[in-house]
């Protein structure tokens, strides 16, 4: 998988991106991590990308024309171009998931106030990492390449590390412990130590459920109105009936 970012601070990127797994994951080729600076396509001599907005209004806001140019020299056929943006889908397992599955991703950083609207018809998809205002963009394009890397085949030894985690299945993931057995006082449950894996299993999915109904409650109920929409469009034959109710 190929992700390119677009972005004035390519070492915030670079550097974030260069230890632990996605670090690993960038050494083994499993991912390969472009940045390209859209002062390169500056029309002045002091390479600026950001001016005052029309209309007033406080800070200033990045030029279409330096992004413009920067998307176009990175864009293939296969190319899904993403721009970190507070009106944006909020980023999740589920979207990371689909965003995985792409074969080169351009992330192109917002900053300073915003960028000049005339952008967006260039982007294929607005996203944020949820209801606050950043900085800039690269922090946000660091966490979706990290949870986007880690489902990438190979970049864990085991391939099943991450069908096991909090969120797969609209569910926290159950407490784990390690040795220890007894660390102050506090014990292992001992179902963790009977080597019966099917209580062991139960044990885990019965605490992960009861984990998300007090931290997470949202998540059971995201889970039961998808549930409930399977049901009906199997009832209805299809997804035409869908097509329908959302004209």
């Amino acid at each position: 998988m190929k992700i390119d970012v677009i972005t004035a601070f390519e070492e915030m990127i670079d550097q974030t991106l260069s230890h632990s797994i996605v670090g690993r994951a960038r050494k083994a080729g499993i991912i390969k991590l472009g940045t390209l600076s859209p002062r390169q396509f500056a029309e002045d001599k002091h390479k600026t990308i950001d001016d005052r907005p029309y209309g007033g209004g406080p800070g200033m806001l990045m030029k279409a024309e330096p992004l413009y140019q920067a998307i176009s020299k990175l864009r293939k056929k296969t190319s899904y171009v993403i721009l970190t943006s507070p009106r944006g889908q909020v980023f999740n397992q589920e979207l990371a998931k689909k965003l995985a599955k792409k074969r080169h991703l351009i992330v192109v950083c917002g900053h300073y106030e915003g960028i000049d609207a005339r952008i967006y018809p260039e982007v294929d998809l607005e996203v944020s990492l949820g209801d606050y205002i950043l900085t800039g963009g690269e922090l946000a394009a660091c966490v979706m390449i990290d949870a986007i890397t880690r489902l990438q085949r190979g970049t864990f030894k085991k391939e099943d590390v991450t069908s096991l985690e909090s969120f797969e299945g609209h569910l926290l993931e159950a407490p784990q412990y390690t040795r220890p057995e007894v660390w102050r006082g506090r014990k292992v449950p001992a179902v963790l130590l009977n080597g019966n894996h099917k209580e062991i299993e139960a044990w885990k999915h019965e605490q992960a459920l009861q984990i998300t109904k007090q931290l997470r409650p949202d998540l059971l109920e995201t889970a039961s109105q998808k549930s409930k929409k399977v049901q009906k469009k199997k009832r209805f034959g299809g997804s035409k009936f869908y097509e329908y109710q959302r004209n």
